[in-house]
């Protein structure tokens, strides 16, 4: 049985509202056998450890939200990472590869949750955190839909457990609009098992982290209003979440983790680290600056019209070089940022200016600005309210993974990017794929 070298979460669930200590553990079984209320624990530890791993939000995933935009640059040598610079990505790009691997093993072990603990016949797992488990389960799962749909489109829709990844061999792809209704039916299924947080604790889904999910995916489906009422029912809890000021609280210092800006996010210790800090950190500060920011994102955080006080995203060796500095800790105990309450906000403002609710959309994109130290948006027109909330979204998320997707779901990539192709608008399905299963069918045009 292979081991996991380390452990994102230790999860011990006492009740239907509470929400216990996350520590870090060591050695925990990839391929948890589900038998009782301790390894359905360990088993949904495994899910999060999935999601957390190197080749979904600890890395690579990620990846593809920045280097495909416009706020970043490549300095190191592998010109595999290049081709998603250059939108020239080829199907036999090993971190393609990795991704894709990674986000289908954080399905599997959904899987293995989903389907196993409704039957365990344990007296000690009550009816509450049984639901739980599945609930939580039931996200990530749609998580992990909805990030291959907007990346490789239509994709094999796999809902049972597997031993090996060669036992979803055979299944065809499904369309895009399929994968979506799962992700949809996913998070419908999860939220009615998920209870409302008592305290904030943004490390563990919950019913408001399944509402904030959704307000992301009724925007990419343009169904404006489903996106403002989701959207709304988190912000409308300012008890757990808050736009903090100044804008760096949420990162900095280095004890700031699990704070009122976040609705998800992913915890990692000492001993099991984020490897984001060592490409974005300089060498000065032990890391190889393999990616850094562009002098476009540079000149606009740094201007206090448009970054505010977002500048301090942004740090400068006594050298002259510019790195982004949201991932800085030693150790690298930084957490992955899956969803801010920023996020809602801005969520909301592009729903709300979609509807023609003009100043209530200038409303939400004015306390983004505030907090930043920004005076209110002039953007007066439709048009000028959701340029401005795209501008915004560029900066607010400048070293997040939601550039490229946004320049996508809105049809501004090729204004922005010059990018015109659309079948450069997803990625290639990875070519060992291709190879092993004769079902699976490549994108048009790779």
């Amino acid at each position: 049985m292979k081991t996991l070298q380390y452990i994102l979460l230790l999860i011990t669930l006492t009740g239907c509202n509470k929400f216990l200590e996350v520590k870090p553990k060591d050695s925990i079984p990839d391929d948890v056998a589900i038998v009782d209320k301790a390894s359905a624990q360990a088993a949904l530890r495994g899910v999060y450890r999935g999601l957390a791993s190197d080749g979904y939000y600890g890395n690579s995933f990620q990846s593809i939200g920045y280097l495909s935009g416009d706020n970043v640059q490549w300095t190191g040598s592998q010109s595999i990472v290049q081709q998603f610079i250059e939108h020239k990505v080829r199907s036999d790009n090993a971190t393609v590869a990795s991704i894709w691997v990674a986000i289908y093993a954080t399905i599997n072990k959904a899987n293995h949750v989903i389907a196993n603990v409704p039957g365990l016949n344990d007296a000690s797992l009550t009816t509450a955190e049984r639901n739980q488990l599945i609930g939580e389960a039931l996200f990530i799962r749609a998580l992990a839909y909805f990030d291959l749909a907007r990346t490789w489109g239509g994709v094999q829709i796999v809902l049972t457990p597997t031993l090996s990844s060669a036992d979803k061999k055979g299944i065809k792809r499904s369309t895009l609009a399929q994968t979506y209704a799962q992700v949809l039916a996913d998070l419908e299924a999860a939220e009615p098992l998920l209870t409302l947080p008592t305290t904030q604790n943004p490390v563990r889904a919950n019913k408001e982290t399944v509402w904030a999910l959704r307000a992301r995916f009724h925007l990419y489906q343009k169904e404006w209003a489903l996106a403002e009422t989701y959207a709304g029912k988190v912000i409308s809890n300012t008890t757990n979440y808050q736009l903090l000021k100044p804008f760096s609280s949420f990162f900095t210092p280095a004890s700031a983790v699990a704070t009122k800006e976040s609705v998800f996010e992913l915890s990692y210790s000492a001993t099991y680290t984020n490897s984001h800090r060592g490409q974005w950190q300089p060498p000065a500060n032990g890391g190889t600056r393999q990616i850094a920011p562009n002098n476009a994102v540079i000149a606009l955080l740094n201007d206090p019209l448009t970054g505010g006080t977002r500048s301090t995203l942004l740090g400068k060796t006594v050298a002259g070089l510019w790195y982004a500095n949201l991932y800085y800790r030693s150790p690298a105990t930084d957490p992955a940022y899956i969803i801010r309450i920023a996020e809602l906000y801005l969520i909301r403002a592009e729903a709300r200016a979609n509807q023609e609710k003009l100043p209530e959309s200038k409303q939400d994109l004015d306390a983004v600005r505030d907090r930043t130290g920004l005076t209110g948006s002039s953007a007066a027109t439709k048009a000028d309210l959701l340029l401005a909330i795209e501008n915004e979204r560029r900066l607010e998320f400048a070293f997040e993974p939601h550039r490229w997707y946004d320049l996508i779901r809105t049809g501004r990539a090729g204004t922005v990017l010059n990018l015109t192709d659309p079948l450069r608008y997803v990625l290639p399905i990875p070519a060992n794929e291709l190879t092993i299963d004769p079902a699976l069918e490549p994108n048009e045009g790779y």
